[in-house]
């Protein structure tokens, strides 16, 4: 399934992607400086696991992952990686991702509690698309100061989505 929005004078094509497709943005915004492979993370290639492109004119703007992955005992998906190339921010391309992504999971896997551990920066971004802080700052010694943060979904909701 995809869905296409226009940005601008671009059409952003938002859909599912395998991994070969998407590492070498977050490696570019998540891990510069570091070695390419440090953008590939455990679980990525887990069979559960799903990745998502925003992309336009061939090229891959936007990306994020949902993998399983338990939080304080609860089961849970965690989001990571997720990472806007700098032409496309501040243009709804991270949002209208992790909305589009969001949605898949949803549908596919029906998880009540979503988490990430969100950069600082990054946390005003998804508060506005309903998730909520739920931890102190804390120190990423690769990646600097991150907040965890949450998003619960109810029965209805899940159900609703599919």
């Amino acid at each position: 399934m995809e869905e296409t929005i226009r940005i601008d004078t671009f059409v952003v094509t938002l859909r599912s992607a395998g991994l070969g497709e998407i590492v070498d943005l977050r490696w570019a915004v998540l891990r510069t400086g570091l070695p390419r492979d440090w953008a590939v993370f455990d679980g990525d290639e887990h069979p559960a696991t799903r990745h998502f492109a925003a992309v336009a004119g061939g090229q891959v703007v936007g990306c994020a992952t949902f993998m399983r992955n338990p939080f304080e005992s609860r089961d849970a998906w965690q989001l990571r990686g997720m990472a806007t190339s700098e032409a496309f921010r501040g243009k709804s391309v991270g949002a209208r991702l992790l909305s589009f992504a969001t949605q898949r999971v949803l549908e596919e896997f029906r998880p009540m509690l979503l988490w990430c551990n969100a950069r600082a920066p990054a946390v005003k971004f998804y508060e506005q698309q309903g998730w909520r802080v739920v931890s102190e700052e804390f120190e990423i010694p690769t990646a600097g100061p991150h907040r965890r943060m949450t998003r619960e979904f109810n029965a209805s909701a899940t159900q609703a989505s599919r």
